[in-house]
């Protein structure tokens, strides 16, 4: 299934530089830091859009049950495939603890 016809931005996936912010390198690509970074805001900002639901929900404004359940599906997907990717980092950290040199 494509995420992205759910409306879940692929984690990782390039955003526009803000003014004055720094060029990203030759290749295209931005550092690992920067992209790690940038997805770990992406899914904050779900999460938010999640409560920022409930509370609408909870409170009788104009938000339907339906979107907020979407919303909350898709602050818990991105927040599981965030939890795979430290768990993968993690993984490959302890692999590289264990070369020997």
């Amino acid at each position: 299934m494509d995420v992205t016809k759910i409306g879940v931005p692929p984690i990782g996936a390039p955003t526009p530089a803000a003014p004055g912010a720094p060029a990203a390198p030759a290749s295209g690509a931005g550092s690992f830091g920067t992209v790690l970074k940038d997805s770990l805001a992406q899914v904050n900002q779900l999460q938010q859009q999640a409560d920022g639901a409930i509370k609408e929900l909870a409170t009788g404004g104009t938000a339907t049950l339906h979107d907020t359940m979407l919303a909350i599906e898709k602050a818990e997907l991105s927040f599981r495939l965030m939890m795979q990717v430290r768990n993968k980092i993690i993984d490959a950290y302890q692999e590289v603890l264990r070369m020997q040199v």
